[in-house]
């Protein structure tokens, strides 16, 4: 099985959106269908438990929201979720269960699975965060190529073509990414690994790793 497979990165137990992952194999596959997944989902949700707000807008109960956040739909805040001041979520996202997305980070098209942190002055697009990671403050994912070409991930199993013009990072869980890091386009994260402050990352990162600087990958031991 390939290591950048949604099996390998991924505890599917932890997202209320599981069923978005359904008969694909690499997550970055499911990045054209969260908006639609996303409506037809929060349709079904207890109305003891989620409350309907705007359009295409389902927040938990129990979540907290700041009243100067800014929510667009379709979007789904799962339970105890906490969504800080000023942060601005444009729309085609899931926040999971106790997930934080903190002051002024912006969301973009992204499945954050749950008690995933994304706490200070972050951007998030694009992208796919498992159980439990954490990205320190400052650190973002680059959704787009310079170029503008599309993006390919690459990964010493070969060469991805994903066919997207779009894409950010594919974090496994319980990935730390230090503080004012890059990932680039088409950077795919294994699971339990850590990224050292101020990186610029790109390509594929094994699982339980550290990633000092390019070049510089060691197992954790």
């Amino acid at each position: 099985m390939s290591k950048l497979s949604i099996n390998e990165l991924y505890d599917l137990n932890e997202t209320i959106a599981a069923k978005l992952f359904d008969g694909v194999t690499y997550p970055w596959e499911v990045l054209p269908k969260i908006g639609d997944f996303i409506v037809e989902l929060g349709k079904t949700l207890p109305a003891d438990r989620f409350e309907k707000k705007g359009e295409d807008i389902w927040i938990a109960k129990s979540a907290k929201v700041f009243d100067s956040a800014y929510i667009a739909g379709p979007c789904i805040i799962d339970e105890d979720a906490e969504i800080r001041q000023c942060a601005f979520i444009r729309g085609k996202a899931i926040v999971g269960k106790g997930a934080v997305v903190g002051n002024s980070t912006e969301l973009k098209n992204v499945v954050l699975f749950n008690k995933v942190q994304v706490p200070h002055y972050n951007y998030v697009g694009d992208s796919i965060l498992g159980f439990k990671a954490h990205m320190g403050a400052g650190s973002i994912t680059s959704n787009v190529k310079s170029d503008k070409t599309l993006v390919v991930v690459k990964s010493p199993e070969g060469n991805f073509e994903t066919g997207l013009k779009k894409m950010g990072a594919m974090l496994g869980d319980n990935v730390e990414v230090g503080c004012n890091s890059v990932l680039n386009p088409g950077t795919v994260i294994g699971r339990a690994s850590n990224v050292y402050p101020t990186s610029c990352v790109r390509g594929f990162i094994p699982e339980k790793s550290i990633y000092k600087k390019e070049g510089n990958v060691v197992a954790k031991q």
